[in-house]
């Protein structure tokens, strides 16, 4: 439960919805909670390696023999979904003002170990699927997912499910190949233009979809094997010609993966997908999984009316390795332009952050401003300092776990946190080759240390006052002063208004903001960071606090 007060500006008394208390079959028990309205154009994101993030579940470590020696974090560590919804039920992500979660793929993935020339590795990302129809029992159960959903919806939480469409996972003795009906081998990419980008394996040994192929396709005989060794054969043919003759959808390769898929949507509510190598599929296969996640949504929505958060839409947003919010709408192959928001995309990964963010704040905070409300209208993009495949994230070193934090937290659009940005968890690990380094076990042992707990509560702050006031991430931004810094927030939708006034790079001790007429006369207003309240008096509020920084909300 949140300690926090919620503070808005309310136009025609703006009423927060409340659950009732009662308890599922799953023993979770629903808490009445008052909630900011949620904002997917504001919404605070952390994202985590299913695998490496928290070890809730001993018992399925070790399954189909995976014992193989492997390269430095290049296997299995034992991170699950019950670790997942364990720091849920803490309040851990509560606490760091997290409203969504992106967790990697956990659908099974292929049994054996392969060499990729930094070690022999293990599937243990989650991105080399061998049966979409399954998770893989080292992340967890179906049951595990389910009680994850529900846990997360109960503590106001949104969730992101990594998604792969493009291939299939390497082909090894134990994990045959699907067939030329169903994926090409070669060539392998070269990405000098639109086809060479595409039509293509994205490395060796790495079987592409032919999304693109409209031939009918049946079903691999490893696949139909696998189903009827596990005794749900029956069942899954039965529900492929449900859905195929419902949809009125040929059965291509791309159009089962994509049921396969929008299955947990349907069964469970899933929030929203990460979309994986967005740019290596022809853009219209993104239109078909959009429109069918929308009728998923739809449907889940209708059958589970009492486990509803609210109206918002199914969401999708997607990895387009390189693109940059200064692109706009569109994203250049060099030969072809292609513009992924208008097929199925309401978010593209922001690759160019990283660069902006070396700069002052005005002109980080400006620039993004501008293009999201103009450019990208309607549309946005997901920030990010740190993640599991950019080998040279905003602060690799961690010097400036503060600043990085800050800059992250407070600029318009959605913010990513990758697991242990808050902690400055490290990423320079001895003999972890490549990305593997990015890639560590989250070391909750290290929680207690002073300097970590430093780190840690400015996230915090920054993260739950960005979770609480939508204006933050969405909200228009303006300055108001430039020494010392301070800035506005205020975000119009619907019968929300809500107002923020923000100061960074501020004196130590008494400060005086003005406020520009924002708040009237006598209005009490509270600073976050550090929790005093000062009045409005002649257009200024003098606070006293020993810290840099004020987040100041109407009380």
């Amino acid at each position: 439960m949140r300690n926090n007060h919620l503070y808005f500006l309310i136009i025609s008394f703006l009423v927060f919805g409340c659950k009732n208390d009662s308890q599922t079959e799953n023993k979770i028990i629903l808490k009445k909670t008052s909630e900011a309205p949620f904002i997917w154009d504001a919404a605070n994101v952390y994202f985590l390696l299913t695998d490496r993030f928290n070890n809730g579940d001993l018992n399925n470590d070790l399954n189909f023999k995976r014992t193989e020696k492997t390269g430095t974090l290049r296997g299995f560590e034992g991170g699950d979904l019950s670790g997942i919804t364990q720091k849920i039920n803490e309040g851990y992500f509560t606490k760091l003002g997290i409203n969504a979660i992106w967790f990697t793929p956990i659908v099974e993935q292929i049994h054996a170990s392969v060499d990729e020339g930094t070690g022999n590795t293990y599937a243990y990302h989650g991105y080399w699927a061998k049966d979409w129809t399954a998770l893989d029992p080292n992340f967890g159960t179906y049951k595990d997912l389910e009680i994850l959903v529900k846990t997360a919806h109960q503590h106001g939480i949104r969730l992101i499910m990594d998604v792969v469409l493009n291939h299939t996972g390497p082909v090894t003795t134990q994990d045959p190949f699907w067939g030329e009906n169903w994926a090409r081998q070669a060539p392998q990419c070269s990405y000098e233009d639109y086809e060479s980008t595409v039509p293509c394996t994205l490395v060796a040994n790495l079987p592409d979809i032919k999304t693109e192929s409209k031939e009918t396709v049946e079903l691999p005989d490893f696949l139909i094997k696998k189903w009827k060794s596990e005794n749900r054969y029956e069942q899954e043919i039965e529900e492929l010609n449900l859905f195929f003759s419902e949809n009125k959808l040929s059965r291509t390769p791309q159009n089962y993966i994509i049921k396969w898929l929008t299955d947990y949507i349907r069964d469970l509510g899933i929030d929203a997908f990460r979309v994986d190598t967005v740019k290596h599929v022809d853009e219209t296969s993104w239109s078909v999984l959009r429109a069918q996640a929308d009728l998923a949504f739809f449907k889940w929505k209708k059958e589970n009316k009492e486990l509803v958060l609210d109206d918002s839409p199914f969401y999708m947003l997607g990895e387009v390795y390189g693109y940059g919010i200064a692109a706009g709408r569109t994203y250049s192959f060099g030969d072809r332009e292609v513009d992924y928001f208008s097929n199925g995309f309401d978010n593209l990964i922001n690759f160019q952050f990283k660069y902006d963010a070396q700069g002052d704040y005005e002109t980080l905070f400006s620039k993004y401003d501008s293009i999201i409300h103009n450019k990208l209208q309607g549309k946005n993009v997901l920030n990010y300092v740190t993640s599991h495949d950019d080998g040279e994230p905003f602060d690799k070193m961690r010097n400036k776990p503060l600043e990085t934090g800050t800059k992250l937290l407070l600029t318009p659009g959605l913010s990513q946190v990758y697991y242990g940005d808050e902690i400055a968890r490290n990423l320079n690990i001895p003999d972890a080759k490549g990305d593997a380094t990015l890639r560590g076990f989250m070391p909750w042992k290290d929680m207690n240390s002073a300097e970590t707990n430093t780190i840690l509560s400015h996230w915090q702050k920054l993260g739950s006052f960005r979770r609480d006031h939508p204006a933050v991430g969405a909200g228009k931004h303006k300055n108001l002063q430039e020494k010392p810094y301070v800035f506005s927030r205020k975000l119009y939708r619907g019968n929300i208004e809500d107002l923020v006034i923000i100061g960074l790079e501020l004196p130590l001790g008494e400060k005086e903001i003005i406020i520009n007429g924002l708040f009237p006369e006598g209005t009490k207003l509270k600073d976050r960071y550090s929790d005093k309240v000062g009045t409005v008096r002649k257009d200024k509020i003098v606070l006293n606090t020993n810290q840099t920084i004020l987040l100041l909300e109407k009380l």
